[in-house]
């Protein structure tokens, strides 16, 4: 996700102290900053509520340029984490232009890349599977939209899974009313889709959905991924039948976020915003074991999440 500069101010308004008067705020600088509130990823839970063991794993990256989060190491930790799938957006790279280490991956002989038609470098997501799914296909059938390379949708025996890098807003709010269009045609891809089977669906979802889901809710409800329309569209998604599995495991938990301007020192101060998600069709959620902030995890904007689910 990408920020103009006065988002970016909004972003960093984090309201150190917003309350107090004048003449506290004019010496604020010689205040000692306040400490940073970090999320701590708990450990992960592998059992069900309905007492299932986990026995599917699947991680979903911005990792906001794929050759340098190559470089930057990012497969290593993929190897370590090890997820059965593994689900990239923002990859900015053409099908020709793939590193080697991720094209010649033995650990994920199956990979999917969906690159935009019309600007190189631009959006792309891809889907890295240790076992083959039964089908894959690339879009949602509308041209207009299937031509930024945004979404893959793998079928798998019991549930599909999409993943999906939903276009921002922009500065200045430019492509509002084409991410509302894009709402309600996606939202509708989905709902068809579960009337098949179950689905999985994950990536950057470029929508912060209630006040939790960022720190600084106050100074940023004019700003692309917090405006009234997008978090309706969420909220609409969520009223389908589909279900926020980070919230259905920690409804209160507060300064977990997945997103971080590399702007003012953000990450470390933990100003960010949580846009990556797994959502799942409300009969797959009694499987449902874990899902994870990896906000340790560096080498983009966004840290990688992780779904633990019993299938």
């Amino acid at each position: 996700m990408k920020r103009g500069k006065k988002a970016e101010e909004a972003v960093a308004a984090d309201g150190e102290n917003d309350s107090g008067s004048a003449s506290a705020k004019k010496t604020k600088k010689t205040k000692e900053p306040e400490a940073p509130i970090l999320y701590e990823d708990p450990p992960d839970k592998m059992t069900s509520k309905d007492g299932r063991s986990a026995n599917m794993k699947i991680t979903s990256w911005n990792v906001d340029g794929l050759r340098a989060w190559v470089k930057k190491g990012g497969l290593d930790w993929v190897r370590e984490e090890a997820p059965d799938v593994l689900c990239l957006q923002e990859t900015k790279c053409a099908e020709k232009d793939l590193p080697a280490d991720i094209t010649s991956m033995p650990e994920y002989p199956h990979k999917y890349w969906a690159v935009s038609d019309d600007k190189e470098g631009y959006s792309g997501v891809a889907m890295l599977c240790k076992t083959e799914p039964v089908k894959v296909t690339y879009g949602i059938g509308k041209e207009e939209h299937d031509k930024e390379g945004r979404v893959i949708t793998a079928e798998f025996p019991s549930f599909f899974l999409v993943t999906a890098y939903v276009p921002n807003a922009s500065r200045g709010l430019v492509r509002l009313d084409y991410r509302k269009t894009w709402d309600v045609d996606f939202r509708a891809y989905l709902t068809e889709l579960d009337v098949q089977k179950p689905l999985v669906l994950c990536g950057d979802l470029n929508v912060a959905h209630q006040e939790i889901d960022l720190k600084n809710p106050k100074g940023n409800k004019k700003n692309a991924g917090f405006t009234p329309e997008e978090r309706e569209g969420f909220s609409q998604l969520l009223a389908a039948g589909f279900v926020d599995s980070f919230r259905e495991l920690y409804p209160e938990q507060a300064n977990a976020y997945t997103f971080w301007t590399y702007m003012m020192n953000s990450r470390a101060k933990n100003v960010g915003w949580r846009l990556d998600y797994f959502v799942l069709s409300s009969s797959l959620v009694p499987g449902l074991c874990d899902s994870k902030i990896r906000n340790k995890a560096l080498g983009s904007d966004h840290c990688p999440i992780t779904l633990h689910l019993a299938v």
